[in-house]
């Protein structure tokens, strides 16, 4: 049985199918919304119509994985589960429905929900969270002729990239963080820089200032946000994009034990302290690779890799999850930004002594036509020079640099090693050395400057 219909949960589901047929094992998965496997991470630029939808967001429909043997039930949600009896509580959402259904394993894949802070307000009409299709459909639709101002609380990923796709529908944008930099699992200092970028656009960022309270109207919608500094925007519409948290109440009522990080405890097989209870996704806590910590990161390439280790045993065979090193990617308008490893403040606390070196480049040969600036930031370990993050910044062509990087991670590798790596070059791709080798370059030069004093 699998609670939640979407990349961990189906890709557990679908797994498990291809390595036992129905006739030896059943598969039953609910989900509360209509739609299963779909891309979450498309959402936004659905909704600034640089994709359609919300059919081209779906990877594989309910009825393809019926088709496959999976009893999908989608309007479906479950409310309870009993370990000692070893059944769920599900209601039918169409019909009103309640009923018990038996398991004899359970993959809980809930994902997340959005961060909703208590201030005044906060449930009011008009203030919307975007963590499913479903959200997706329900903002765009309000998007109409009538709506002209937006207010974006939270400046992270999700909040920068609905901006954009408000800023691309013509609207009126402002982002509210009480950061002093927007994205805060980037440094500072390249904080600055995509908040002077995003700006460039036409998004007002109003930053170390965050919501205090909704304002509504006589109707009870949502028709400004004021701030904790006393500043009163008016709003037509207003978007909560202040991350996500897992979504574990569930197991949390039903007594599965969850981890230091507020995420499901698993171990490297995605199983569960509860016998035959496995999770995977948004869910669940991670080990970050270079701190030893546990995380719960909520992207979706974790997500189908967890939810595919899961359906291997399940399955019969033998499979584990080797952890996270904090990768990540997003755009805003003509901004790309990206991430891997840690940040200063995570190397802080994990104990790390590091050192840190920023480069200023181009996407392209200097001399070629749509060359475009890019800074890259390393933060490479005192002494031995092991790499511990990155984080890049830039136009066109910068941010898929940061998977390179990603990789010296993943295998431990020192910028020494780094800076002689066998690229490619050509002036349309890159200049003859690459960003990443400049970067590495000079961050050993930093190290080895630093081992002489």
């Amino acid at each position: 049985m699998v609670i939640g219909g979407d990349a961990a949960g189906m890709s557990a589901a679908s797994q498990a199918r291809r390595r036992r047929d129905p006739g030896d094992l059943e598969i039953v998965a609910f989900e509360q919304g209509r739609f299963t496997s779909y891309s979450a991470c498309g959402i936004p630029y659905w909704i600034g119509g640089s994709v359609g939808g919300p059919d081209e967001l779906v990877a594989r429909s309910p009825e393809e994985h019926r088709k496959q043997g999976i009893d999908v039930r989608i309007r479906t949600r479950v409310t309870a589960i009993d370990l000692d009896s070893r059944t769920v509580h599900a209601c039918d959402l169409e019909a009103g429905h309640e009923y018990d259904e038996h398991f004899d394993c359970l993959v809980y894949a809930s994902g997340s929900v959005p961060i909703r802070p208590p201030i005044p307000g906060i449930d009011a009409a008009g203030v919307f969270g975007v963590q499913t299709l479903g959200d997706g459909a329900v903002l765009r639709d309000e998007l109409d002729d009538s709506v002209r101002r937006v207010v974006i609380i939270g400046g992270g990923y999700i909040g920068l990239e609905i901006a954009e796709a408000c800023q691309v529908r013509g609207l009126d944008v402002t982002v509210v963080d009480k950061a002093a930099t927007p994205v805060g699992t980037f440094d500072p200092d390249i904080g600055s820089f995509i908040a002077d970028a995003v700006r460039g656009m036409g998004i007002s960022m109003i930053l170390s200032d965050g919501a205090a309270e909704i304002e509504t109207g006589s109707s009870g919608r949502a028709v400004a946000v004021h701030t904790e500094a006393g500043r009163r925007l008016p709003a037509d519409l207003v978007v909560l994009g202040l991350g996500v948290r897992p979504n574990v109440s569930l197991a949390e009522e039903a007594g599965i034990p969850l981890g230091t990080s507020g995420g499901i405890a698993v171990d490297n097989r995605m199983r569960t302290q509860v016998e035959g209870v496995w999770a995977a996704g948004d869910c669940v806590e991670s080990v970050h690779r270079l701190s030893g910590r546990r995380v719960v990161v909520a992207l979706g390439t974790h997500a189908n890799k967890q939810g595919r280790v899961v359906g291997i045993n399940i399955g019969g065979g033998y499979a584990t999850f080797p952890g996270v090193i904090g990768t990540a990617v997003t755009k805003v308008c003509d901004l790309e930004v990206a991430r891997t490893g840690m940040s200063e403040a995570e190397a802080d606390a994990a104990g790390f002594c590091y050192l840190t070196t920023a480069v200023d480049s181009t996407t392209r040969a200097g001399y070629f036509p749509g060359a475009e600036p890019i800074r890259t930031k390393l933060l490479a370990e005192k002494r031995t020079g092991r790499l511990l993050g990155a984080q890049i910044v830039g136009r066109e062509g910068a941010a898929k640099r940061i998977d390179v990087l990603a990789t010296a991670i993943w295998n431990e590798m020192h910028v020494d090693e780094i800076l002689s790596l066998d690229l490619s070059y050509a002036p349309p791709f890159a200049p003859v050395w690459d960003p990443v080798l400049i970067a590495a370059r000079k961050a050993f030069e930093t190290v080895e400057a630093d081992s002489r004093k």
